[in-house]
């Protein structure tokens, strides 16, 4: 039987995509576009699924073609949906 360490805890877990959701939401909201114009403009057919990706509800979250998308719709490099700001907490 193989030993199989756990590489990384669900609160790591969550904490990663919640820094990554809460980024996304804050330069969206300082480019002073909405979510639909953000959903629309990464493929998605709606502004309520993105919703929940971008509030990290439901656990959906960004995969990196999103992430690829909403760099270039920003105009940043996709490093910076990976920076914990001061203000990122974990909201459960």
């Amino acid at each position: 039987m193989l030993n199989i360490p756990d590489i990384v805890t669900n609160e790591e877990i969550d904490c990663f995509f919640h820094t990554i959701s809460a980024n996304v939401k804050r330069i969206r909201e300082e480019r002073g576009m909405s979510q639909l114009e953000v959903a629309l403009s990464i493929g998605q057919k709606s502004s309520g699924f993105y919703a929940n990706i971008e509030n990290y509800k439901h656990g959906k979250h960004f995969n990196l073609l999103h992430l690829l998308k909403l760099s270039k719709l920003f105009n940043v490099q996709i490093e910076v949906f990976f920076k914990r700001q001061n203000n990122n907490t974990i909201k459960k």
